[in-house]
């Protein structure tokens, strides 16, 4: 996990989808998690750079982050890459964050 740079996260209600970037912009880490475990995950991280999309439940996960010593990044929605709102593949939008 020390060679995460950077982790992009599209939040749900009850599940997040990481997708985790070394320096070089190669993926080295995707999945699914819950609420809780997402965040026991994050704590067991180094501190990194976190991309999500700003949404209701943004603010709150980017205090979390804060937190646990990660520098949270929100994106407006209308700057998240357009062809991935038509897309509602969570792969693409999580990738899209980064």
């Amino acid at each position: 996990m020390e060679n995460i740079a950077l982790i992009g996260i599209d939040l749900g209600k009850n599940s997040f989808h990481i997708h985790c970037q070394d320096r070089r912009g190669k993926a080295v880490y995707r999945k699914k998690f819950t609420r809780p475990k997402l965040i026991e995950f994050l704590a067991t991280c180094p501190a990194t750079t976190i991309a999500m999309e700003a949404c209701g439940g943004s603010h709150f996960m980017a205090r979390k982050l804060e937190e646990l010593g990660h520098s949270p990044k929100l994106i407006s929605p209308q700057f998240v890459r357009p062809f991935v709102k038509s897309n509602k593949k969570r792969l693409c939008r999580r990738r899209s964050y980064l």
